[in-house]
């Protein structure tokens, strides 16, 4: 019972790394002013850069690195999109959505012999109880062998915590998706502010696409991220726009999806319900427990200098 316990938490946490890492990006750039809904284009493609890189130089830690800059690449593009030319965030991201995939399946068929996906890498990214030498043949550790993705997501959001509410450069990033006019007026530079939140969120949903397929699964797949990166979105909304309430989000969601890979075994359940389940239960719990929540005021809307 205790072993199924601790291998249901430490699936719980497995699953919600990810999730964490790409809400992280999803708040820091909508605490800036920027909507990125291209946060699932990003830690697709991320995801596959992670697992192609992580196979060719058999270092996981490289393909961490990989996933992370492949994210931040296209993050390059819906910013001068949104900042530059001013476009409509949405459309912006919405193509993204296309453009991460589609680029994964092209580089996927051109690099590894027409597959559309990739080849297992040789190492994952390594667990942390593994690294210190403990045995991990008794069934109790290894129940709690917990992925070093776990510690560095938690940690991550520790540290975004302490700069937005803590810090100077935190608090004009908040002011900028606030009242960037405002702002603006103090000599905070709105477009650079900007510009470097929206190229942090895709590097963070990099790091979230690569976590998927260097520590949850060994390689890139068209379903490797499936939906993760528009639940973290949903995790955005549902934590309030802060680091530590996506956090908790991501927490609830990475568990309805630990419960599916815990029921599966059970045949008197039909696998596509339990498919179903992490998203039905984003839907209930938008719908029923998150109340009144309102986005940063000036979050998707272009910042024109010299207007209020």
């Amino acid at each position: 019972m205790l072993n199924n316990i601790l291998l249901a938490i430490n699936i719980t946490l497995m699953y919600s790394a990810p999730l964490i890492f790409a809400a992280l990006g999803g708040v820091i750039t909508q605490r800036s002013g920027v909507d990125n809904i291209g946060i699932e284009g990003m830690m697709t493609f991320g995801a596959f850069a992670a697992a192609s890189v992580g196979y060719f130089t058999a270092n996981p830690w490289l393909g961490l690195l990989a996933g992370g800059l492949a994210g931040a690449a296209l993050a390059v593009f819906h910013a001068v999109a949104a900042i530059h030319l001013q476009a409509n965030q949405t459309i912006s991201g919405v193509a993204m959505n296309f453009i991460g995939p589609g680029l994964a399946l092209f580089l996927s068929r051109m690099f590894f012999e027409g597959a559309t996906q990739t080849k297992p890498v040789p190492n994952k990214l390594p667990k942390v109880l593994s690294m210190f030498g403990f045995d991990t043949s008794n069934l109790t550790i290894n129940a709690i062998n917990i992925d070093i993705t776990v510690p560095i997501a938690f940690l991550l959001v520790l540290i975004m915590w302490f700069f937005l509410y803590k810090t100077k450069w935190g608090l004009r990033v908040l002011a900028c998706g606030e009242h960037p006019a405002a702002a603006d007026s103090l000599g905070v530079n709105i477009y650079v502010v900007r510009y470097v939140c929206t190229i942090l969120s895709g590097l963070f949903a990099g790091f979230g696409g690569a976590a998927m397929t260097l520590a949850v699964v060994a390689n890139f797949s068209p379903t490797a991220i499936s939906g993760h990166g528009f639940i973290a979105l949903a995790a955005v909304i549902f934590g309030k726009w802060s680091p530590q309430g996506a956090l908790r989000a991501c927490l609830l969601f990475g568990f309805a999806q630990a419960l599916v890979v815990m029921l599966g075994g059970m045949d008197y359940i039909p696998s596509q319900l339990l498919a179903m389940l992490p998203y039905v239960l984003t839907i209930i719990v938008l719908v029923l427990f998150v109340g009144r929540s309102e986005a940063p005021k000036a979050n998707g809307t272009p910042y024109r200098k010299g207007e209020r």
